[in-house]
């Protein structure tokens, strides 16, 4: 995985540990990935199919 540094506001921080708090994600960064993922599915990615998978990305398998 890359790592990438966001900045955020503090409301948007205090929901993520909340989400984290009553058990919806294990981490932050597990929420923020499903949330990326979303969107990418939503805006980006075709309806039928989703992005294309390097050999080397562990989504892949």
């Amino acid at each position: 995985m890359r790592l990438i540094t966001v900045k955020m506001s503090e409301i948007y921080a205090d929901g993520l540990d909340k989400l984290v708090e009553i058990g919806m994600y294990p981490s932050r960064s597990e929420a923020i990935r499903v949330a990326i993922r979303d969107l990418l599915r939503r805006e980006l990615w075709p309806r039928d199919g989703g992005p294309i998978l390097r050999n080397d990305d562990p989504e892949s398998a």
